[in-house]
């Protein structure tokens, strides 16, 4: 997918994939990662989620990876952090106390760059790749973080009544993409459709949100 679709999507403010609130789907299942205070969480392709606000206030260090520095700028804004910004190879590096993120193209981010990763929290990420970048992100993250444990949430739809993004990402596609580092535990899966008209109004007739634990 080309990076301008993206920063286009951020320039005309068009975020309906930004919550605006906490992942409920993140508080609840959080504790599945057994994280201790201080651990590291990486959030890939972040925007300017609420969550990372949240993963703060429990007492994790977080690291981003977002493309565009809109949303990066907006995400510190909205946390009254004034980040120190360094380059790296693949763009700006954000940094302010316990929040580092990445600017830029997360492909070119390595594992000496992040350091440690105790856990992954993709929520938005995998289901915004097409089909034909999603092994080379799987394959991406796994080595980047050294198979940290991870909470993935995914939606998952008739894909013939809609294009992406967000693109539909079911349990067996979770499988194929990582079975082979992780143990695949589904925690939930739930009918959303009736809190997204717009979906509705782009011609689904189902939609569920799914959450896997990947440890």
């Amino acid at each position: 997918m080309n990076p301008e679709f993206w920063h286009q999507k951020w320039h005309n403010s068009e975020l309906g994939f930004h919550l605006p609130q906490v992942h409920p789907l993140l508080q609840r299942y959080l504790g599945e990662l057994s994280l201790k205070a201080g651990q590291t969480v990486f959030l890939p392709l972040c925007g300017k989620t609420l969550d990372i606000g949240y993963l703060l206030e429990q007492g994790y260090r977080v690291i981003g990876a977002e493309l565009s520095d809109k949303a990066v700028t907006e995400l510190f804004d909205s946390l009254n952090r004034q980040p120190v910004i360094t380059d790296w190879q693949g763009g700006k590096r954000y940094q302010h106390g316990d929040l580092t993120v990445f600017q830029g193209d997360i492909f070119l981010l390595q594992s000496n760059d992040i350091e440690t990763t105790d856990a992954i929290y993709d929520r938005a990420a995998l289901i915004a790749l097409p089909d034909a970048m999603r092994e080379r992100y799987a394959r991406h993250l796994v080595t980047l973080t050294d198979k940290a444990p991870q909470l993935l949430i995914t939606l998952e739809y008739d894909q013939q009544q809609m294009d992406g993004p967000p693109f539909s990402v079911g349990e067996l596609q979770v499988r194929s993409l990582y079975e082979n580092d992780y143990r695949i535990t589904p925690l939930s899966r739930k009918m959303i459709l009736d809190h997204e008209p717009v979906f509705r109004e782009r011609g689904l007739t189902a939609l569920y949100e799914n959450a896997f634990l990947l440890g």
